[in-house]
């Protein structure tokens, strides 16, 4: 299948470095990064079907109360 996307100027340049380097093509490079994406949202879907809203309320009820820091305040 064939994709087209729009990148930066910037970003293309510093892929086709690191492509160059690892000596495959750019359309490869952005291939592989799409792929270990793709993996890393496949793998934190399945993390959090393990999750349990019971479970992370008991653990927050461990975590005493208080105020934030004053530079994380609104």
């Amino acid at each position: 299948m064939n994709l087209t996307i729009n990148v930066s100027d910037e970003l293309y340049r510093r892929a086709a470095e690191v492509a160059a380097v690892e000596k495959v093509s750019v359309a490869d490079l952005f291939a592989s990064a799409f792929e270990e994406r793709v993996l890393e949202f496949e793998r934190l879907k399945e993390k959090a079907s393990k999750g349990s809203y019971a479970r992370f309320l008991r653990v927050m009820s461990k975590v005493p109360p208080s105020a934030p820091p004053e530079h994380d305040g609104l």
